[in-house]
């Protein structure tokens, strides 16, 4: 059955991005990346909902690997969730949907025909934790510490149970994945 996953690399610290949305931090540790965990991501997504400023950091991006979806290794339709779509031409690869999380979800989980939904950015990850939506979550853990920048789980924070599927380490990287109750 597919799922709704949350998955990010994360600062010890709590942060998914740095300082104006900064991600060069992440490569620094790249050599120490769980590639079993990750193809596994790959390979289990059907469709990417994420967010609007998470769509313009990527388009933005001088390396590629924070361009596309894991450095260009997945393709598959990718939805921006957001309030007010680009007036230029946008990259076909997107399509932009508004409106209510629940029904962003469907658009994108109809979409992955039949297999996993990757969510991705802090605020959709949020909405969707919010509405119930989020069935699991894949935090890759790097050790360092950003003392400022995009929490994953910032103001306000949405209580929620979660029970710990698998626990590893790989190099100096800690990869934790949890089920959220409900």
């Amino acid at each position: 059955m597919a799922k709704v996953l949350a998955s990010t690399t994360m600062s010890l610290d709590g942060f998914i991005a740095g300082p104006n949305h900064e991600m060069d931090w992440v490569f620094e540790y790249a050599g120490d990346a769980p590639a079993d965990l990750i193809n596994e991501v790959i390979a289990s997504t059907g469709a990417i909902l994420g967010g609007r400023r998470g769509y313009e950091v990527g388009r933005r991006a001088d390396r590629p690997e924070t361009s596309k979806p894991f450095g260009g290794r997945w393709s598959g339709p990718i939805f921006v969730l957001t309030h007010t779509p680009p007036d230029d031409e946008a990259d076909p690869a997107y399509t932009f949907i508004s409106g209510d999380i629940r029904e962003a979800v469907e658009t994108a989980l109809a979409a992955a025909d039949g297999r996993d939904l990757l969510v991705l950015g802090a605020n959709v990850v949020g909405q969707c934790l919010r509405a119930g939506l989020l069935d699991e979550f894949l935090i890759i853990v790097l050790p360092v510490l950003l003392g400022d920048g995009v929490r994953l789980f910032g103001d306000p924070g949405t209580p929620a149970s979660l029970e710990m599927l698998d626990a590893s380490a790989s190099g100096q990287v800690v990869n934790l994945r949890y089920r959220v109750a409900k």
